[in-house]
């Protein structure tokens, strides 16, 4: 989905806990918008009942359950895209340099240092930047750094277009066919479920996989299943042209951006905009992107090209696994929230596996849509 390909490339092995938290909750005044934070709930009546539902989704005992479960899914995340580059044959696309971490602020840094070193980062480690790094990028910003951290057992995708590329070569390879048509509506017929095209044609087949992002919820709406996702928006902007160096993705804490080197440009990303999924962008979210490279002084040149996408979210931030016991010929992949890209590969094999009738090497149960029936 779109998302996946506009985002900052991280494969956030560390982002065990849920953002469906009494800690995300807290921190939110300070987070929002108006504030120069990253938060903003834009039209927030039309998004109440999701509101609700992620208020029940906050409470200790659903977070510490959801936190195991991504805990388990994060750990295979990192081997599932290691097999995947391999199958495709294209190992240089992940690469395997961590990510770094830095704060402007005094007070922020010790304040987001210590929360870092507490928190539940899973199978990642971080460690104060070696002095290395610290000169390769301090030599490249307007302003000094109070305090650095790197991440060790995440990564990168060096090249989201060239993966698409691979993906789209290894499914025609393998006999493959891909046809493009605007599915309008799921419908049901007894046990099984059928899609329906813009064109009124019906399409049968034996297994209707639905990932289709944010737009999943409309779909499954039709065949009665409940799926309450949001568009949890994001923004980026890029520049083809720029000196910064290889170095891993930085995130800049207290600006709520990271920004990432691809294979075809510079890239700075942030925001967390709730809003309708085909409202408007906000441009003041782009000016801000601009506002924070030029006062980090980043080393880009010529206009960025802007972009914003709606990531998928489910109001306990976990993802949506499974086959559907109401039909016979139905699966779903979708809700990934912030961490589509993270969980695409360990997704792809679980749902492989489970519509194959194989060994299913995770438990699924945490993600089955039924528990928003």
């Amino acid at each position: 989905m779109a998302p996946s390909w506009g985002n900052a490339g991280h494969i956030a092995t560390e982002q065990v806990a849920p953002l469906a938290s009494l800690a995300t909750l807290r921190s939110a005044p300070r987070r929002w918008h108006g504030f120069g934070g990253p938060l903003d709930l834009r039209q927030p009546l039309r998004q109440a009942g999701w509101v609700a539902r992620y208020l029940r989704a906050c409470r200790p005992a659903r977070f510490e359950a959801g936190r195991l479960a991504l805990r388990g899914l994060l750990a295979e995340s990192l081997p599932a895209w290691r097999r995947l580059a391999q199958a495709l044959d294209a190992p240089g696309l992940l690469l395997e340099q961590g990510h770094w971490v830095c704060w402007e602020s005094e007070a922020s840094a010790r304040q987001g240092q210590a929360a870092w070193r507490s928190a539940d980062i899973g199978t990642a480690r971080c460690a104060a930047l070696p002095a290395a790094g610290l000169e390769a990028l301090q030599a490249r910003l307007a302003v000094p750094l109070a305090a650095r951290l790197a991440f060790e057992n995440t990564a990168q995708i060096a090249d989201l277009p060239a993966l698409a590329q691979r993906l789209g070569d290894a499914f025609a390879q393998a006999g493959g066919t891909l046809r493009r048509a605007r599915v309008q509506a799921l419908q049901r017929d007894g046990r099984r479920a059928h899609a329906v095209t813009d064109a009124g044609e019906r399409l049968d087949a034996d297994l209707i996989l639905v990932c289709a992002g944010v737009r999943s919820r409309a779909l499954m709406a039709g065949l009665g299943l409940a799926a309450p996702l949001i568009a949890e928006r994001g923004y980026h902007l890029q520049w083809a042209e720029h000196d910064w160096p290889e170095l891993p993705p930085v995130v800049f804490e207290d600006r709520s951006m990271i920004v990432t080197r691809f294979a075809g440009g510079l890239r700075a990303a942030g925001f967390v905009e709730y809003a309708s999924l085909d409202a408007p962008p906000d441009p003041r979210k782009w000016a801000r992107l601009r506002r924070h490279v030029a006062e980090l002084g980043l080393p880009v040149r010529g206009e960025p090209v802007p972009w914003f996408g709606a990531r998928p979210t489910l109001p306990d931030y976990l993802p949506a696994l499974g086959r559907s016991a109401r039909f016979d010929n139905l699966a779903y992949a979708f809700g990934h929230q912030h961490l589509g890209l993270t969980l695409a590969a360990i997704s792809g094999e679980l749902i492989a596996g489970l519509c194959a009738g194989g060994p299913v090497a995770l438990p699924l149960a945490p993600f089955d849509l039924e528990r928003f029936s």
